[in-house]
């Protein structure tokens, strides 16, 4: 089963501030070893995060399987937005969603990474994504992504 952890409404001065509050609330719930939020530092500057969308922009960040104890996703929903590389080019993405992957499995990361890439082209998933009342976000997020979970 993943876990599916969220967090609306919360400030960051910049992408490394969001990465390090991932590594360090991801370590806090037991989901990842030591190793993770160095990791997710370093892959997010080889590997930029930022997802150009029809109408929106989102990150996902994530890293090497080995740094993982157990899956998790962790949905973060900025005050304001914040800027990420664009993953497939040099421009700056001003970013309000961002969708932490957690995963053990590299082949089941790529299978949630189609999944949430092809959620993502959806306007109405999106716009939910951002929209929803924080207490209807997690069983939305289940509904629509992680329906094949167990």
């Amino acid at each position: 089963m993943t876990h599916l952890f969220i967090c609306t409404g919360a400030s960051f001065a910049d992408r490394t501030a969001v990465l390090t509050h991932i590594g360090k609330e991801m370590l806090e719930m037991g989901v990842v070893h030591e190793t993770y939020p160095a990791a997710l530092l370093a892959r997010e500057e080889v590997y930029p995060i930022g997802i150009l969308l029809d109408k929106h922009a989102v990150a996902i960040p994530h890293c090497e399987a080995i740094h993982t104890k157990s899956p998790a996703i962790y949905l973060i929903r900025t005050a304001a937005p914040v800027h990420f590389q664009q993953a497939d080019d040099d421009n700056e993405l001003a970013v309000s969603l961002i969708i932490a992957l957690i995963v053990e499995n590299p082949t089941e990361q790529l299978t949630l990474l189609r999944c949430l890439f092809s959620k993502l082209q959806q306007a109405e998933v999106i716009e939910s994504l951002i929209a929803l009342p924080e207490r209807e976000l997690q069983a939305y997020f289940r509904e629509q992504i992680l329906l094949t979970d167990k």
